[in-house]
């Protein structure tokens, strides 16, 4: 018996071996060759300009740019539970970015996700989302890379956990996932909503942080689409009728939001958001903003302007009466807040005071990204400033201030356990 289970085993041994070198070769994907150095690619001061706008979209700068270091050489460190990826150089040094691609190449790796060499790239890299994009803006936006100055960094390597850390995984991964091919037009819809689609889909891949994960870490589709995601710790709230704002969306108040950073209806663009804003979006031309307002748009239902004015009136009503409570919550907010973001009845809202009884972050079901703003304040958002307190007030104290905001100024029930939630955030900084 024992014979033959050794035979059992052994044999069950050589079908794994077996099985993952099948894998390995069915995954393979060779080389393209590089480009040599006497090769001069030349393209036109249209193409280059093109391009630049579409970087933009793409936020390469936000995410291929490490704190303190040179635009786009990478080094960017992003934290997920399998390790730390870090963002790769794109700037056209041959040694350490890619200087030595050529256009299939760059091709290749949006929208199938293999570099040059025949690696897979991991999907924090949207390519599921890029590969949507057409050729003629691909072909720009690597003619604006390459027109770029070269910078020569090699940014830490990637690393992750088994087995996570074997690339040819991914292929299985693609193979269930990733649809590649640009986006085709919906004739059910007019031409500003299908070039905002194509933009916010495609390039601007917004849905890589506003919609939530499954299993597979794979964006939820269907009328999970744009519901809440969380990126870099901070949660993606709903673009669509799940948000938990007490005004809805609307086109004007995404365009708003896009431009500046700031909504008086929802809040500042704050964490990750600030620089994708203040990097990305605002330097789009502005129709391509009112394509994308019109696409968002369409995922909430149209509240009728008495509603909104009357949820607006009603909710700036409780702030100013909070002021007066006495409450240890109310004294936290005089001392710290209300300088800034107290709100007058039938006073016109500043940009830099937004009123907090609407804001996105006090009405959310979690409490995290309005612990975190209190914390960390906002140093690079897209309007305006706001210091940081947590060298000012304890765990305790901010518990309170937030729970007094909540119940008090957004008029919801009362985050539960919330001061070992602000230590938690507080000792992962």
């Amino acid at each position: 018996m024992k014979s033959k289970s050794k035979k059992v085993l052994g044999w069950g041994a050589a079908v794994v071996a077996i099985a993952a070198v099948g894998a390995g070769i069915a995954s393979w994907q060779p080389s393209i060759a590089p480009l040599k150095e006497t090769d001069h690619q030349t393209f036109s001061a249209e193409q280059i300009a093109r391009g630049e706008k579409l970087a933009a979209l793409g936020d390469c700068a936000v995410c291929h740019t490490r704190p303190g270091g040179e635009r786009n050489t990478g080094g960017l460190a992003m934290t997920i539970p399998f390790g730390t990826i870090y963002s790769t150089n794109i700037t056209p040094d041959r040694e350490t970015g890619i200087g030595s691609w050529s256009y299939p190449a760059f091709e290749r790796a949006m929208r199938h996700g293999v570099d040059r060499d025949g690696h897979y790239l991991y999907p924090a890299f949207p390519y599921t989302s890029f590969t949507r994009t057409s050729d003629e803006d691909l072909q720009a936006l690597y003619a604006w890379l390459m027109s770029q100055p070269p910078v020569r960094y090699q940014p830490p390597e990637t690393r992750l956990n088994f087995p996570f850390n074997i690339r040819q995984g991914i292929a299985a991964w693609n193979w269930l996932v990733l649809q590649p091919g640009a986006m085709q037009p919906d004739p059910a819809h007019d031409r500003a909503w299908n070039r905002g689609a194509y933009l916010t889909e495609g390039l601007g891949h917004c849905s890589a942080c506003h919609s939530p994960r499954n299993m597979l870490f794979a964006e939820q589709g269907g009328k999970a689409h744009l519901s809440g995601g969380v990126a870099e710790g901070w949660n993606a709230p709903a673009l669509t009728a799940h948000s938990n704002a007490p005004i809805s969306w609307n086109y004007a108040d995404l365009l708003g939001f896009m431009r500046s950073g700031y909504s008086a209806n929802h809040g500042v663009a704050a964490g990750p958001m600030g620089p994708v804003v203040n990097e990305g979006l605002s330097q789009l031309p502005e129709e391509d903003l009112q394509a994308m307002a019109v696409y968002l748009a369409s995922f909430n239902q149209p509240q009728p302007d008495d509603d909104a004015a009357a949820v607006k009136q009603q909710l700036l009503h409780r702030e100013t009466q909070a002021k007066t409570l006495a409450s240890e919550g109310a004294r936290l907010y005089s001392g710290a807040c209300m300088a800034c973001h107290a709100q007058s009845e039938g006073a016109p809202l500043a940009g830099v005071r937004p009123a907090l009884s609407l804001n996105t972050n006090l009405n959310d079901a979690s409490p995290d990204n309005a612990i975190r703003v209190v914390l960390n304040g906002i140093a690079a958002p897209a309007l305006g400033t706001m210091p940081a307190f947590a060298g000012h007030l304890s765990d305790r104290q901010i518990a309170v201030l937030l729970n007094y905001l909540r119940t008090e100024q957004a008029g919801k029930a009362a985050w539960p356990d919330l001061q070992q939630r602000v230590t938690a955030l507080r000792n992962a900084r």
